[in-house]
């Protein structure tokens, strides 16, 4: 089964959502906005129920079906980011710098797309829990909505959510039972010695010559300390220090990313890197203060649900369609926090050539909004079929 035909009767539709939603980017939970446009189409549909507020710019919305049933939740994240577009695209974003440079104009149009064709068929017993989260890129939306008791107070079962993927053949889908994404800490240090003239260093404590040893050592983690069939990222992303080449500076900070699986790498990575920066700092005489955040958690599918996803996805793509042991990926998602709190998968779509994730000049392709919506709107009439 491809493209459902009633949801591909309305793709045009589905294609002004989403550039609407393109041209007004919010961010983070302020998406009051993309909140507004959202309920206002679920209330054209005839959705039995809209809950707004929830996260601050959050959405929940309830289809019935018929007779009763379990709750099935569907997500799609809302927030843009802060980047200057450079598409050139007549559906621009119209706010400088910020856009969708990462396809969440795209998610939102896949569950309104299900979300029309639901209310209009009705094929399904129980309920469908419509959630639409802010704050994905930057804040952990989705980890405020469970602890707002979205998963009781909506008696939801089970969640399901997908994210595009340029790139990747078009239509294709990715899985994978277990997890799936990464956990993310993220570590700012911040070093301060003893400043004065380049040319007299023996009368300074250099701040640079310790930034640079402690972020060379860091890497050691990985080499030395790290078993060779474990997975882990730890990148320094950030270096600022200085002022003028005649000058040795104060002070100076890095930052480092760092991407797990397992919560036994993710606490050695912790104390081994608390243990190297301040073993540094004593060996070079510098003062150190270190902030290190622990993020979003490990995005883990559960076996059972991953399985049934791919086998849906498999009606609209097709049986080649489907990888449904795909490599986990080490970028992370605050849908992890759903997924902990209920059982679920989270999948990639294919959307094909073009700019990647969270580049200044991507774009979603509208092409591809249909395909997600036939899924989800398929994978709740499998879940819970009426009758």
């Amino acid at each position: 089964m491809p493209v459902l035909n009633r949801i591909a009767d309305y793709s045009a539709d589905m294609t002004a959502w989403r550039r609407h939603l393109h041209r007004h980017p919010e961010l983070a939970f302020d998406c009051q906005g993309t909140a507004a446009f959202i309920a206002d189409r679920l209330r054209d549909f005839g959705v039995d129920e809209i809950h707004q507020g929830i996260a601050t710019s959050g959405i929940v919305a309830i289809i019935n079906g018929q007779g009763a049933g379990p709750t099935t939740g569907l997500r799609a994240d809302i927030d843009a980011l802060p980047i200057h577009e450079i598409t050139g695209a007549d559906h621009s974003s119209t706010v400088p710098g910020r856009m969708h440079a990462c396809g969440h104009d795209g998610h939102v149009t896949m569950l309104l797309g299900a979300a029309k064709y639901l209310c209009e068929t009705r094929r399904f017993a129980g309920r469908v829990a419509l959630l639409f989260q802010p704050a994905e890129e930057d804040g952990g939306g989705g980890a405020i909505m469970v602890q707002q008791g979205v998963m009781d107070r909506f008696d939801v079962g089970q969640v399901y959510a997908i994210h595009n993927a340029p790139n990747l053949p078009f239509g294709r889908f990715l899985t994978a039972p277990g997890p799936y994404m990464a956990a993310v800490d993220t570590a700012f240090v911040y070093v301060t010695g003893r400043g004065g003239h380049g040319a007299t260093p023996h009368e300074t404590v250099d701040p640079v010559v310790a930034i640079v040893g402690m972020v060379s050592a860091l890497q050691t983690i990985i080499s030395r300390n790290l078993h060779t069939l474990d997975d882990l990222v730890l990148s320094v992303t950030q270096i600022h220090t200085g002022s003028a080449s005649n000058i040795i500076p104060e002070e100076g900070w890095f930052c480092a990313t760092i991407r797990t699986f397992s919560p036994e790498v993710r606490q050695m990575v912790q104390r081994r890197f608390h243990e190297i920066v301040e073993g540094h700092a004593a060996a070079y005489g510098v003062a150190v203060r270190i902030d290190y955040d622990i993020g979003y958690p490990p995005t883990v599918n559960h076996p059972a649900q991953a399985e049934f996803a791919a086998e849906v996805a498999r009606e609209i793509a097709g049986a080649d369609g489907v990888d449904d042991h795909a490599d986990r990926e080490m970028g992370s998602e605050d849908f992890a926090y759903m997924l902990e709190a209920r059982p679920g998968a989270y999948l990639f779509l294919g959307t094909g050539p073009g700019a990647g994730l969270h580049h200044p000049a991507f774009d979603f392709n509208d092409d591809a909004a249909p395909i997600g919506a036939s899924f989800f709107a398929r994978l709740v009439e499998r879940a819970q079929p009426a009758g």
